[in-house]
């Protein structure tokens, strides 16, 4: 017999020994099979989370536009503040204005330039009440500049409407359901924050992660919240996409020179408005989702040492329960090695049990959280592959100590053992 056909035999004996010792120790082998699979479930279904955030993250800031970016009050820093002049300057930025706005329009290398307000509102039609709606308020070019969706049946508010402020509103989908069931909301009047508008259209968007999926949201021209709803523009945001000939670069070096220029800053001054990009949204994002992915992948680990000291406590159970058998073995010719290989054989093989209940049951979950979210979650490869390979190594780490005590026992006192 060659190496590899005796090494092979051991394998499927170490496998068969293993499965035998499962059925006679249910309860034991249980233990350590759901210690590992719970590891491995954490895993998988993490790293599917994961997976379906950045590529939802991803899919919002292209349907965005990737050349676009934002004009804000404050900039994203993550410099330390502590209410004081010399930490906190920007505290002191005065509110964005339509007037900016305007300024920014005029601009040759822009192409579009539009402003955001958001706010939350109850909702009303007749008996129907939906509390907690997202109203945002925009300038008319809002398609532009909201990334991707349709709007039907109706219309969306003119530019002579939105600059009026005329008592006008987008509803989405979700919105419309809500309030009208299956009735057409065209030219009905709904109340905002106890302010009559009536319903242009319904706009349908897809669900996404950051836009906080199929959720109810109105969509109302700026002037007509600043209007009728007593909103401020203290939190006023600017989005601009620069012209075809201009890179972003060019056309944010404009927005900046053109801003400083309204706001009467001197050339040492620092800038007293944000310019926030998609790239930077991106770093943020990696930020804090690398920091919780990190905490996730540290509780998994926690869950493969328990199953792993469950491995540990089965092996040496079953090397005592076996002595005599090793004994036989030795007497009979087995070396030190084929011991050492066959019960490392049967501490995978516990391991591996684990590890495919747990990538099983992570990718029921995975779908799970696919179909009852925004959040297009799925197994990446990666993830399949680590969680086999952190089961195998857990098995062989911890499955060790008691192969290497059965490969060790001397011959003669295993076959005197009782």
């Amino acid at each position: 017999m060659s190496a590899f056909t005796q090494r092979i035999f051991s394998l499927k004996e170490g496998v068969t020994i293993a499965l035998d010792s499962i059925r006679a120790n249910r309860v034991r082998a249980g233990l350590t099979i759901l210690g590992i699979a719970v590891g491995v479930f954490v895993v998988v279904v993490i790293s599917a989370a994961i997976h379906g955030i950045n590529e939802s993250v991803a899919k919002d800031f292209e349907s965005t536009g990737p050349t676009t970016f934002f004009v804000t009050r404050y900039p994203l820093t993550f410099e330390r503040c502590d209410g004081t002049d010399a930490t906190c300057k920007f505290l002191h930025n005065p509110p964005l204005s339509l007037a900016h706005l305007a300024q920014i329009e005029r601009l040759p290398s822009v192409r579009v330039a539009g402003a955001r307000l958001d706010m939350s509102r109850p909702v009303t039609y007749r008996d129907k009440r939906v509390a907690g709606v997202q109203i945002s308020a925009f300038t008319g070019n809002w398609q532009q500049i909201d990334g991707g969706g349709d709007l039907f049946p109706g219309r969306n508010f003119t530019p002579n409407e939105a600059r009026a402020g005329d008592r006008v509103v987008v509803v989405s989908e979700e919105l419309a359901k809500g309030l009208f069931g299956d009735s057409d909301p065209v030219d009905k009047s709904v109340n905002l924050g106890g302010q009559p508008f009536r319903v242009l259209g319904v706009y349908h968007y897809k669900a996404s992660f950051l836009g906080g999926g199929d959720s109810p949201r109105a969509i109302i021209p700026i002037e007509a919240a600043r209007k009728h709803l007593d909103a401020s523009y203290h939190d006023l945001g600017l989005a601009v996409i620069p012209a075809a000939g201009s890179t972003r670069a060019e056309t944010i070096d404009d927005v900046i020179a053109s801003l400083r220029a309204f706001n009467g800053l001197r050339p040492a001054a620092d800038n007293n408005f944000g310019i926030v990009t998609q790239d930077q949204l991106f770093d943020v994002y990696n930020k804090i989702f690398g920091t919780f992915a990190l905490v996730m992948v540290v509780l998994s680990a926690v869950g493969l040492i328990v199953g792993g000291v469950g491995v540990v406590a089965i092996m040496m159970i079953s090397v005592t329960e076996r002595t005599r058998e090793i004994g036989v073995r030795k007497a009979l010719g087995a070396t030190r090695g084929i011991i050492l290989w066959q019960f490392l054989v049967e501490a995978v093989t516990l391991t591996g049990i684990g590890a495919i209940i747990g990538l099983v049951l992570g990718t029921l979950a995975a779908m799970l959280i696919k179909a009852a979210t925004p959040v297009a979650a799925s197994v990446p490869p990666l993830a399949v592959v680590a969680a086999l390979a952190s089961s195998c190594l857990t098995g062989v780490l911890f499955g060790l100590l008691p192969a290497a005590k059965a490969s060790k026992l001397d011959p003669v006192t295993a076959l005197r053992y009782e």
